[in-house]
């Protein structure tokens, strides 16, 4: 889902950089030319500091000394102008430029490896998210799908949300979860969520007792690992749902999950009934109950965390998901999935304070004219 690049793009930064440079060279000029037509009394060239300073927001430390090394000579010029670089007020000006220079491309060195530092990070990051969280198909038999993942740290692009999709005989079971915590700390037990769910998913037995399998993992995972000091801390909720590719009738399973969306056409969004069980990994050997609700071909069934609907806009206020879904339910999940998430950042300010995910699950509408036609057919050959 992420926007594609194209050559004409690639060049357009280049460009930018190239065109802003522009403002502190003829910044410098501008300064020498009317420091030049002032009366000597008059002292410009101290101005000229303006220009290397702003050089480090557009660009890198050659450049900017390059830019400060101009300023100098400017600077230079003006005192050998007005009066000599032998006088005092000129050796001050000069010397004050030089050092204020030099702390100008120090600071942009350091900016720059810092900035590379975080492209590192950042592309570590979103390999481990490939590596954790597949991407999921765009279409598995009558189901189309689409997701969405925006992580709280700025360094990293995954966190303690996650959601996976798998086949079984018959049909597609999905999983989302939230594991306490976010950023890098929770990373390991979304792992072991994951890789546990799609050990057991494929195998035919019920959701409870698949949610079981998941809340053993867990437990486990806490007893072998968890520090001392987050003893009883360490859980995770998860939303299982069972969507068969013939039958509406679709179950799901809630670990202290909340429920999905289910949008309808015609803006009707409805949330269907969730009899939740505790969290994975709070109480080991808990009952988990089984839901069951109806998932028309034509309608979109919305999995989400709770950063989605606890996330506040700068007067405290939860983000209204099913208010803003009803304005979707004609969409398609990749459509449903771009609304969200540009109006769920605008509600924000730009910026998350927990990881949020989400899961688009659209059932097609299936064609029974044409199935009844090769039904006919075959009736037809074998008579």
């Amino acid at each position: 889902m992420r926007p594609r690049i194209g050559t004409g793009g690639a060049r357009h930064p280049w460009l930018s950089s190239h065109a802003l440079l522009l403002l502190p060279v003829l910044l410098i000029v501008v300064i020498t030319v009317v420091d030049l037509q002032t009366p000597t009394n008059v002292h410009l060239g101290p101005a000229l500091v303006i220009a290397p300073a702003l050089t480090p927001s557009f660009a890198g430390p050659r450049t900017t000394a390059a830019v400060g090394a101009l300023a100098l000579a400017a600077q230079i010029l003006i005192g050998v102008t007005h009066g000599g670089i032998t006088t005092t007020n000129h050796i001050v000006q000069i010397i004050t430029l030089a050092v204020l220079s030099v702390m100008v491309v120090v600071y942009s060195a350091v900016r720059e490896r810092r900035q590379a530092q975080l492209a590192q990070i950042r592309s570590v990051a979103e390999a481990a998210q490939h590596v954790l969280m597949w991407p999921l198909p765009e279409q598995i038999g009558p189901l189309r799908i689409a997701s969405l993942y925006l992580a709280a740290e700025d360094e990293a692009q995954i966190g303690g949300d996650l959601y996976a999709v798998t086949q079984y005989e018959g049909g597609v079971r999905v999983m989302i979860g939230d594991v306490r915590g976010k950023g890098l700390a929770a990373i390991g037990e979304a792992a072991l969520l994951l890789g546990s769910f799609r050990e057991s998913a494929h195998r035919h037995i019920p959701l409870p007792e698949l949610a079981g399998l998941l809340d053993q993992s867990i437990t486990r995972y806490a007893a072998d690992l968890e520090p001392l000091e987050e003893a009883g801390e360490r859980f995770a909720t998860a939303l299982l749902v069972e969507i068969p590719d013939q039958d509406p009738l679709t179950r799901m399973t809630s670990c202290g999950h909340p429920p999905p969306l289910l949008l309808s056409p015609g803006s009707a969004v409805t949330v269907p009934s969730l009899h939740p069980s505790p969290p994975l990994g709070v109480h080991s050997g808990a009952e988990h109950t089984l839901d069951v609700f109806s998932f028309e071909p034509g309608d979109t069934l919305l999995l989400y965390t709770d950063g989605v609907v606890e996330a506040r806009d700068a007067r405290g206020l939860f983000y209204p998901l099913t208010e803003r879904a009803a304005r979707w339910t004609e969409d398609r999940p990749e459509a449903l999935m771009h609304h969200v998430r540009r109006d769920l950042l605008t509600h924000v300010g730009g910026r998350l304070d927990d990881d949020a995910a989400l899961i688009a699950v659209h059932r097609t509408v299936v064609e029974r004219g044409r199935h009844h036609g090769r039904a006919g057919d075959d009736a037809h050959r074998h008579g």
